[in-house]
């Protein structure tokens, strides 16, 4: 980026980091949604709620249900070849 641009970008600067930082949230969060430790540690609380009487079996099944679509598609992206060019 030359002298010029810089200067002239300048009063957008703010601007960029904050797309900057909301980006790097976003990577974060996606990264945490698709992880596969953290889809067992949530697996892991539900059935301790379902054992303390904290949901019903119903709502159990069902959060387990997702819970577990969501490893498996976590587990066969990370396991599927990336294509590299």
């Amino acid at each position: 980026m030359g002298l010029l641009t810089g200067l002239l970008t300048l009063p957008i600067a703010p601007v960029r980091g904050v797309v900057w930082v909301a980006e790097k949230l976003q990577e974060a969060a996606e990264r945490e949604l698709h992880d596969p430790a953290v889809l067992r540690s949530q697996l892991a609380v539900l059935n301790r709620e379902l054992e303390d009487g904290f949901i019903s079996l119903e709502e159990f099944e069902r959060e387990e249900e997702r819970l577990l679509d969501r490893l498996d598609a976590a587990t066969a992206a990370r396991s599927a070849p990336r294509d590299r060019r």
